[in-house]
């Protein structure tokens, strides 16, 4: 290599080593100061996933108890009329998603779709949330299976579950071999009063076996506040009822976490 080359090669590397400090140090200063945080895009802090876990709102799906779908069933309604149900379980406390989309599908005997419905939902902590929609055509098919899944991951928050002061008593199913007509009591047994109150109605037979499911709602139910809840049925049911569940939904909210 010639002099002058060596001058050109010496004089640019001196270019590069000067704006390389010139940049290069202000921006890892900026870097390894930056405070830590739950959307810093790093594994930092206690989290045990990047930005999930630890004391970030967002929670980490593998240091959770898995969720699973306990069931799911269609019910005939009208001829060509069906609901489709489905049981959520959640056994972790104060995890719950705020949004879930998810698909029923229906298909008969010989295992062919006849019928899809998609929906989104929340899922409450530590409880069952049961899934529920209703009239879905199935036109002149029978339901055979139903199957249901949820579209997308589910994103699991730190959350409460608003349901808790909820009871639901004094259940009583009368005029089944007509309109079958089910009542109940609903109590809030908080110092507050809760709003948006969704309930889920599913009739099992003897053996345990889901055969009927409904729905209502109540805008809002006072503190301390008793009302009674009804659903209906249009046909009279063929089997004989056993166990009742009626489970109030109420959305969760997210508990707010210090951010570092």
């Amino acid at each position: 290599m010639s002099w002058a080359s060596r001058r050109r090669v010496a004089y640019a590397t001196g270019v590069i080593v000067f704006f390389a400090v010139l940049f290069g140090v202000p921006l890892s200063y900026w870097y390894f100061t930056l405070p830590e945080t739950c959307i810093d895009g790093i594994q930092n802090q206690d989290e045990t996933g990047v930005d999930k876990g630890g004391i970030c709102p967002v929670l980490d799906e593998s240091a959770l108890q898995p969720h699973a779908s306990l069931w799911a069933r269609s019910f005939r309604v009208r001829d060509g009329s069906y609901n489709a149900a489905a049981y959520i379980q959640n056994p972790n406390q104060n995890a719950g998603v705020a949004v879930a989309h998810y698909r029923f599908g229906l298909y008969d005997a010989q295992n062919i779709l006849i019928a899809e419905r998609e929906g989104s939902m929340f899922i409450m902590p530590g409880s069952i949330t049961p899934v529920l929609e209703s009239r879905i055509d199935a036109g002149n098919r029978i339901v055979g299976r139903t199957y249901f899944e949820f579209m997308e991951p589910l994103k699991w928050e730190r959350m409460k579950n608003n349901a808790l002061p909820l009871a639901v008593t004094n259940k009583e199913i009368t005029n089944t071999f007509a309109a079958p007509r089910l009542t109940a009591i609903a109590r809030n047994s908080s110092v507050a009063p809760i709003a948006d109150i969704s309930f889920v109605a599913v009739i099992f037979d003897p053996a345990g076996n889901a055969f009927a499911a409904s729905a209502t709602t109540l805008s809002r139910l006072g503190a301390d506040e008793s009302s009674e809840i009804v659903f209906t049925w249009p046909d009279p049911f063929a089997i004989q009822s056993g166990r009742i569940d009626i489970i109030p939904l109420v959305a969760p909210t997210v508990v707010p976490v210090a951010q570092h």
